[in-house]
């Protein structure tokens, strides 16, 4: 629930900070500041929210806590706005935009308070409009620092439209009545002059004490929660259904792409007519036509006439062997691809069950944060198979960080004889001999990230990490292995797929 215009000039007109000094200014987040302001021998603190759902502007008596890290919005008021003497303070018309004047002994500022729910802002500029900083950075709307800020023209409002707005009351706002941005009928029984500018319905009456400021710092300290997760929930859908439509479009390319290889038999046919009606081929013509003898039907081919009967039907040929090794990889890529859309079902799902707000932001944050962003725990690639842990390097830089600080003397190491390449270890487990199986997933690894991979078969030693001694004047990473043995591995494609899938970074 954002404040409605209405609203915003009630709290305006109890605030009554013109003439105020900013003596503080504090950022508790990434979507609200506190204004600590001094008039009169009286402090009070004003809280600005830009939260989705949740704008608003109000006095506060609550602590408001420091980030753990400063913040740049913030250290940019701290420089130029802090100690300003607030000369005026009022809504533009009634646009739910507030702009603040703003003077020091050497400078004059403006700044403008947006509390639209789909674009709120706060954005700070010179005498000319010219803008300084602003709290969140727009590019495409020319809100960010040296662009020009052009605040918007006031609309004069009937007493109907303004009745779409009305001072609500908390009782009604807990009793659901009321929702949204503030853009909510009225009661059936108010009227237009019930709900006029900065007036208030009967139960909004200050019968407890309270200014409507304070009424609404109470409601929001109350309900803060729910609405930041509410807010959270609308978030993660949209990032979910964007996500979604991304995934179920490549996999249907890759269907599609499949559906097309099921055909490598037709290929190979069309091949084997070339190859049989290679006499009727004519160099002005660019197809064959025959008699295809499976069916009895005249049929064409597409050809290229400059080319004799033999190269065009290793054409077809080419295709068909295509089709018939990327099938394996295409059903692999399918597979993942369809396990992958079942991960974000899953994570969507464990966001919307997740009743801690800052936790769902967490879980939010994870999923849009870009893969190069996320910070590595070791260099070059890790996979887990079976609770063995193995890591390759895939040059001489993540070799030597490897070898120095993520793995110890009972690991066991692995690199192609002869080739120059990765190392592969695979972490040791106490009391475990490390099985067969898993040092035929690393010796794979070992061949897959060295020279040796076009060769497809390699020589490989292994020995632990113990028995490695660094070679002296030697390129980084070089070792010299003792107590090692000896295995030879071809690659094995389907070692190498399932292996991907273990993949953890």
């Amino acid at each position: 629930m954002s404040l409605n215009c209405n609203e915003i000039n009630k709290v305006l007109e109890e605030l009554d900070i013109e003439g105020s000094f900013i003596q503080q200014i504090v950022q508790p987040g990434y979507d609200s500041i506190a204004l600590y302001c001094y008039k009169n021998g009286v402090s009070r603190t004003v809280l600005i929210c830009l939260a989705p759902g949740a704008c608003r502007i109000h006095t506060t008596r609550r602590k408001i806590p420091k980030n753990d890290k400063p913040l740049r919005f913030m250290e940019f008021l701290k420089s130029r706005i802090k100690g300003c003497r607030i000369n005026s303070c009022a809504q533009i018309g009634y646009e739910r935009v507030i702009k603040l004047d703003l003077t020091n002994s050497a400078e004059h500022f403006y700044m403008f308070i947006r509390l639209w729910s789909a674009a709120a802002n706060i954005i700070v500029t010179n005498e000319n409009f010219n803008v300084l900083d602003v709290f969140y950075r727009r590019p495409k709307k020319n809100e960010v620092s040296g662009g020009v800020f052009v605040p918007p023209e006031p609309v004069e409002k009937t007493a109907e439209e303004l009745a779409r707005f009305p001072v609500r009351t908390f009782a009604e706002l807990d009793a659901g009545q009321f929702a949204g941005d503030g853009s909510a009928a009225p009661p059936q029984n108010a009227s237009a002059a019930d709900v006029a500018p900065n007036a208030t319905t009967p139960a909004a009456n200050n019968a407890d004490g309270l200014s409507y400021s304070e009424k609404i710092d109470k409601w929001y300290g109350e309900h803060a929660e729910r609405l930041s997760r509410e807010a959270l929930l609308e978030q993660a859908e949209k990032l979910y259904n964007s996500k979604k439509s991304r995934m179920e479009a490549a996999l249907k390319k890759l269907e599609d792409k499949r559906a097309s290889f099921l055909h490598a038999e037709q290929w190979k046919h069309q091949g084997d007519l070339i190859l049989s009606y290679g006499h009727l081929i004519r160099a002005d013509v660019p197809y064959l036509e025959c008699t295809d003898y499976d069916t009895g039907n005249t049929i064409r081919i597409p050809i290229d006439p400059e080319k004799n009967t033999q190269k065009n039907a290793e054409v077809y040929y080419e295709k068909y062997k295509k089709a018939l090794s990327g099938l394996d990889d295409l059903e692999h890529d399918i597979s993942r691809a369809k396990k992958e859309l079942v991960a974000l079902e899953y994570a969507y799902d464990a966001v919307q069950k997740e009743p801690n707000p800052l936790r769902m932001q967490q879980m939010i944050r994870q999923q849009t944060k870009p893969k190069q962003q996320i910070a590595k725990k070791h260099p070059g690639i890790s996979y887990e198979v079976n609770g063995w842990y193995i890591l390759a390097g895939r040059d001489s830089d993540e070799n030597d960080e490897l070898l120095r600080y993520h793995v110890k003397g009972a690991d066991m190491w692995l690199h192609a004889r002869d080739w120059p390449g990765g190392y592969v270890f695979i972490k040791a487990r106490p009391g475990k001999t490390v099985p067969l199986d898993i040092l035929l997933d690393a010796g794979n690894l070992a061949v897959y990230y060295s020279k040796a991979r076009k060769a497809r078969t390699a020589d490989l030693y292994y020995t632990q990490v113990k028995y490695l001694r660094r070679a002296k004047n030697a390129p980084k990473g070089t070792v010299l292995p003792t107590h090692e043995k000896n295995i030879c591995i071809t690659l094995d494609e389907e070692r190498l797929r399932r292996l991907e899938d273990c993949r953890k970074d």
